[in-house]
């Protein structure tokens, strides 16, 4: 699967501290029912047999309602698990080593805060650039805050759809109008809603109206 136009437009980032005696595979069916456009399974304190197993209850529930899952960082879980793709942040494998490892039908998405990165990203063979954190965020402790304007320079750089991530919900998502982007990543914005299907009907309903 590759990316379409509303591919990335609403990007649910899982994170399990918002559980609350949920399931995480319920908690994403909700976000999809609400309009999720792309899930990203985040993990970063599972253990592998825990993690795959994982994976491909998560790959099973996106394709029954055909929507792209992405594997955050770890590409043998994301080819094990049948998923769509892989997201792999700066300190993660690099992006050409992924893309022999992925072949050239899976998504791979890479994080870059600054054109340099962002350009070096494309050229090494990303489909797409996360960027953030554009609003600062509670769930990465080493993220640090980017302006609107180094997000336009970005979107404006790169050829390849880029996403804003970090700290985004309801009450701010508008201000990400006019940068360019393709869509936005979202963690607690969406899971930590009390009610995650009506919560991303509510961002996708603005986000729709700010996405070139």
């Amino acid at each position: 699967m590759k990316i379409t136009e509303n591919t990335l437009l609403l990007y649910a980032v899982t994170d399990r501290s918002f559980l609350n005696g949920k399931s995480l595979v319920s908690q994403v069916e909700s976000a999809i029912r609400g309009g999720a456009t792309c899930i990203q399974l985040r993990e970063k304190n599972l253990g592998y047999d825990e993690f795959l197993k994982e994976a491909l209850e998560m790959k099973e529930l996106c394709s029954k309602y055909k929507v792209p899952l992405i594997i955050n960082d770890n590409v043998e879980i994301a080819i094990k698990s049948g998923a769509d793709g892989v997201h792999i942040g700066q300190n993660d494998m690099d992006i050409k080593t992924a893309r022999k490892m992925l072949g050239s039908n899976m998504i791979i998405g890479a994080s870059a805060r600054n054109v340099s990165l962002a350009l070096r990203a494309e050229a090494d063979g990303a489909d797409y650039i996360g960027c953030g954190a554009v609003f600062g965020t509670d769930t990465k402790s080493d993220a640090r805050k980017i302006s609107p304007d180094i997000l336009k320079n970005i979107t404006e750089s790169v050829s390849i759809p880029v996403v804003a991530i970090g700290g985004v919900n309801s009450s701010n998502i508008s201000g990400l109008s006019g940068t360019g982007i393709a869509g936005a990543a979202i963690v607690s914005g969406i899971f930590a809603a009390k009610d995650i299907e009506a919560e991303c009907k509510k961002l996708k309903k603005i986000i729709t109206t700010i996405v070139k």
